[in-house]
């Protein structure tokens, strides 16, 4: 979808300024988010993909001002509300009103922390011989899905060339929806600064995308 969390190449922001030394948690809160977010992926209610779409549908005025775990945490509320985990209600009175809606993998335990914590393995058995191979030309569609997707904006309608073939994955596009995995192929395209910029980008500007399949047609 065209959020405001899809910023890439855009002017006006500022610099990104990294934080000497940054901590993995600024507060004890966000940990509590990592770990809630965590546990209920691990017990089936949702996959990381549609994690990241309720992420990005926060509204602009809220995603902008919220730090990086809060929005973690909204989006997680926002999401265990549509999918009936918890209500509203209870969201305002701070806590449960009424049993809760059965997880799909059971209850989380302490023995399954370690097993949640590794990441997980998205590759898959291609359904289909690869469209591409590295040295072609492709072009990244226009396309602007209402719903999730892994191309990033400032690339669409763009020429580039095809470096790698990274396998074929799970294709976050349909998993976000949970419409299935719909394996696809994947690749790492590469940018010139000045195709995506035009004359007045920085030379020695390239930029690699991993794009999937859906997104790239023959240029």
């Amino acid at each position: 979808m065209n959020g405001v969390h899809d910023m890439g190449g855009m002017d006006g922001f500022g610099k990104v300024e990294p934080e000497p030394n940054e901590p993995m948690f600024h507060t004890e809160w966000e940990g509590r988010v990592l770990a809630m977010v965590r546990a209920m992926g691990a017990a089936g209610a949702f996959n990381i993909d549609t994690s990241r779409f309720y992420r990005e549908t926060l509204p602009p005025n809220v995603y902008l001002n919220s730090s990086y775990y809060k929005k973690w945490f909204l989006g997680l509320e926002d999401m265990l509300v549509d999918k009936g985990y918890i209500a509203a209600e209870e969201v305002a009175a701070g806590h449960a009103l009424a049993p809760a809606k059965p997880l799909k993998h059971g209850k989380f335990t302490v023995d399954d922390v370690e097993r949640v914590m590794v990441r997980g393995k998205f590759g898959r058995d291609a359904q289909a011989p690869a469209k591409f191979k590295p040295g072609d030309r492709v072009r990244a569609k226009n396309i602007h899905p209402a719903t999730h997707t892994r191309l990033p904006r400032y690339v669409r309608g763009h020429v580039g060339v095809v470096e790698l073939n990274l396998g074929c994955s799970v294709f976050p596009d349909s998993a976000a929806m949970e419409a299935g995995e719909n394996p696809q192929w994947l690749y790492t395209v590469v940018f010139d600064g000045a195709e995506l910029w035009g004359p007045d980008a920085d030379p020695t500007i390239r930029v690699s995308v991993d794009a999937f399949e859906p997104y790239l047609e023959p240029a």
